[in-house]
Formats: structure tokens, C-alpha cells, sequence
């Protein structure tokens, strides 16, 4: 029963307008990541909204697969904020969360089953971070071992400092797609990710 929890609830204060409402091949970028998730092998999805709500509830409408929206009305707290309200979300038989980053318009649905299938192969995992080129990457994997400390979190950050308490059981996953560092956090990046990704099919993201 591993779930994703897909963060969409940030004021997008270095781009200057919603990211989650970017145009990305033909749809807004909350709609497109949905899509993705729900693609994979999760059992669910937890949408975290806040800033922008309203619009990006507009933009899901009509989405095929177990997805359910949540308001986090403290998300100009920052990042920890939307994680906490996401796990809040997951149904109690959660073993596992996928958290998808609105931002990284790149990563497919074949990596997020990489994360689950290499998790599934080892018991002791806590976590599973993908890795490119020594860069840590998202999404990430977090087990059910790692909710209460996450959910105890404050401030613009995300499960860094609870992986850091527990390197021994993180499992890091080094692949060759820069998908999992990529990002459109600003104008310039948005604007290089879209420029490169014009007539191209769906990445694969391993």
C-alpha cells in the first residue's frame, strides 16, 4: 500500500506566477504530475493544494484513478507544512509514500515504480532517494517508519534533515536521467525545460 503525495501547495516566489499552473504538453503541470503518479504502481494519490487552490482543483477535474485533494491552509509556512498535511491525508494501511515535487515536469511514471520496486527488494529500507551524478534527487520513497518524525518538521524543508537521522536505512538510487534534478523553479528554468522538451514523447526517467 505505498501512496503518492504529490506537493502542489507553494507561492511560487522565484517563478512570479503558479507553478502548479504552468502549461506543460497541453495541461496545466499539477495535471500533468497526477497523471503521472497515477500512471504508476501507487495505490493513491494525496494532492496537497494552498496557494492557487482554487485553479488547480479546476484543472483535476475529471481525473481517472484514487485521488483525492487536501487544503493546506498553512502552506505559506513552507515546505514542511504541505508534507505534513499530505501524510495527514494517507489512509492508515499507507506502508510507504512517493512524494512528487509540482516542479519537476520530467519525471515519468517508470521511475516512480523504479523507487517501489527497488524499496519491495529491501526490507531494511526507510527511504529510497534517486541520485544523478552525485546530485540528490526527487521523488523521493519514505516507509511508514519515517511519518512521525516527518510529520514533526517545521519551516521551508523537506525530509532532508529526518533522512540525515537516518542515512544507515536511506537506500540511494543512482540513475543516469537528469529528471530527478531538473526543475522549473524559475522563469529561465521553466523556459530551458520546455525548449528542450518540445516534440518529445514521454520520458522515461531510468
Amino acid at each position: 500500500m505505498i501512496y503518492g503525495v504529490l506537493l502542489a501547495a507553494g507561492m511560487s516566489l522565484r517563478m512570479g506566477r503558479p507553478k502548479q499552473l504552468l502549461p506543460w504538453r497541453g495541461r496545466p503541470l499539477v495535471r500533468h504530475i497526477a497523471e503521472v503518479a497515477l500512471a504508476s504502481r501507487l495505490a493513491g494519490l494525496v494532492i496537497v493544494l494552498g496557494a492557487g487552490a482554487q485553479e488547480a482543483r479546476a484543472a483535476l477535474v475529471g481525473l481517472s484513478g484514487p485521488v483525492e485533494t487536501v487544503q493546506c491552509d498553512d502552506y505559506a509556512a513552507g515546505q514542511a507544512a504541505s508534507l505534513r498535511c499530505g501524510l495527514a491525508a494517507l489512509p492508515a494501511a499507507a506502508t510507504a509514500a512517493v512524494v512528487l515535487l509540482v516542479d519537476q515536469p520530467l519525471v515519468g511514471a517508470p521511475l516512480v515504480d523504479h523507487l517501489i520496486v527497488v524499496y519491495e527488494a529491501d526490507p531494511g529500507a526507510l527511504a529510497v532517494v534517486p541520485r544523478y551524478q552525485g546530485r540528490r534527487g526527487n521523488p523521493v520513497l519514505l516507509a511508514a517508519g519515517l511519518f512521525a518524525d516527518l510529520r514533526a518538521l517545521e519551516g521551508d524543508m523537506g525530509a532532508r534533515a529526518v533522512l540525515e537521522r537516518h542515512a544507515a536505512a536511506v537506500c540511494w538510487l543512482d540513475i543516469e536521467d537528469p529528471a530527478v534534478v531538473a526543475d522549473a523553479d524559475t522563469p529561465e528554468a521553466y523556459a530551458s525545460l520546455r525548449e528542450n522538451d518540445e516534440g518529445q514523447g514521454e520520458v522515461s526517467s531510468l
